[in-house]
């Protein structure tokens, strides 16, 4: 079920009422929502994914509008009903005129939603749509959730009989970064066909986008980010699409972190990769724009060791060279991905866990100025993330330094490659002593 409708006219309101959180950026500026974005929800008993689009232009005015245009026009296709929305304040315009008759070339059901009516007067001005040939004008208020239940029985009662029902989803792989270093770029790329919006203005993407396809037999879903700026920066409605990519970043397996060879770490940069690494996700750096190498001097011996020395708290994670552009290397961001969550998933046997422990501390014991320390017991209590528990006589005098080694060793000894770890150490209760 898709809502479109020319810019500026609720549509995010609706689908965020609908869906029944803020998952679309609503904003007074016309053509805040560029791509689409979709959501599960449930409505008098049936499941169905929603669509919210960006503002159509039947004759766009630039660039970017025809983007917006293309993807409204995959949303209605792909639509089983679709939902038109208009506002009452603005009367009937040419603008509404021209989609409708676009709406009705498509063959689909389509239910016609007069947003705005918040008061009888309004209400009563709805009639004016039935000029638009599409059925009786459904009155609404997105914002107050006037009337809203009646549009939706209405587009419940032109759904097919037995909608199919999205499949659970596997690896998710956030694609983030600052803006303008490829991320929508790069996802077309992978998918071999445009589904997110690529433009040449920084901060296109504005709102999170969830892309499933198949891999290898194995489910995966691709989630292109808003580009993040330093928090200072981040002002209006892009305050909103940072947010949402750090929930992104959240809630994915694995996070690809999109550099740009030409201009490879910033503190943005570090920024994100602080909050994935802190949020003990599966980490991929990706270099885009290496189709430049060769003009900017860069060789990848060399980038490596300038990318280690400005993030040395991302060792672990592996660090690919592609060009989005050229879609050169672009399949190694899901093949290493995946070997990252397989990584996320293992569980190792805590008498093998323990055997480490005795080597690792026989060989390098943790210094304590002289005070007595004793790490007794190790135990892995979480898979994806991997979280390992420690039993410590006294946590307090272990220097972070050496749950840094811990955590180095671990990795390297079991093989946890690209993923956060999560060390927790716990006192252990102490003997009583004697009289």
């Amino acid at each position: 079920m898709a809502i479109v409708g020319r810019p500026n006219v609720g549509k995010s309101t609706l689908f965020n009422r609908l869906a029944g959180r803020r998952l679309a950026i609503t904003d007074e500026l016309p053509g805040t929502t560029r791509d689409r974005i979709s959501a599960d929800i449930s409505w008098l008993g049936r499941e169905l994914t929603l669509v919210d689009t960006g503002g159509l232009e039947v004759r766009p005015t630039s660039d970017l509008s025809q983007k917006v245009r293309d993807q409204v026009e995959v949303a209605i296709e792909e639509a089983d009903v679709i939902i038109f929305l208009v506002d009452v304040r603005n009367g009937l315009v040419v603008p509404d005129m021209d989609i409708a008759h676009r709406l009705r070339r498509s063959g689909k059901p389509v239910v016609l939603g007069v947003n705005k009516c918040d008061n009888p007067e309004r209400q009563a001005q709805a009639v004016e749509f039935y000029q638009l040939a599409l059925g009786e004008p459904v009155p609404l208020s997105a914002y107050h959730g006037v009337g809203v239940d009646d549009l939706m029985a209405q587009a419940i009662a032109d759904l097919p009989s037995s909608p199919a029902v999205p499949e659970e989803p596997g690896l998710k792989i956030a694609i983030a970064g600052r803006p303008n270093v490829g991320k929508s770029m790069l996802l077309n790329a992978i998918l071999g066909k445009q589904r997110a919006i690529v433009d040449e203005v920084p901060g296109t993407t504005r709102d999170a986008i969830d892309t499933p396809f198949e891999y290898d037999g194995q489910r995966i879903w691709l989630i292109d980010t808003a580009g993040l700026r330093r928090r200072g920066r981040i002002a209006g409605i892009e305050r909103y699409g940072a947010l949402r990519a750090f929930r992104a970043i959240g809630r994915a397996d694995v996070v690809a972190l999109i550099l740009d060879a030409t201009e490879p770490v910033t503190a943005q940069d570090a920024h994100i990769a602080g909050y994935a690494k802190d949020a003990l996700k599966g980490i991929v750096l990706v270099v885009n724009k290496w189709d430049l190498a060769g003009d900017l001097g860069w060789e990848e011996g060399t980038c490596i060791e300038w990318i280690r020395r400005k993030l040395p708290f991302l060792t672990f994670a592996p660090i690919l060279f592609v060009s989005a552009k050229l879609g050169q290397a672009v399949e190694k961001v899901i093949e290493t991905a995946a070997e990252i969550w397989q990584a996320r998933g293992k569980r190792v046997p805590s008498e093998d866990l323990n055997r480490w422990l005795e080597r690792v501390l026989s060989r390098h014991p943790p210094s304590t100025a002289g005070k007595q320390l004793q790490i007794k017991k190790v135990t892995q209590t979480g898979v994806s993330p991997p979280v390992f528990t420690f039993r410590v006589d006294r946590p307090e005098l272990l220097h972070f330094s050496y749950k840094r080694y811990l955590e180095n060793r671990l990795r390297q000894d079991f093989g946890f490659v690209g993923t956060s770890l999560g060390l927790k150490f716990v006192a252990s209760k102490r003997r009583k002593r004697g009289p």
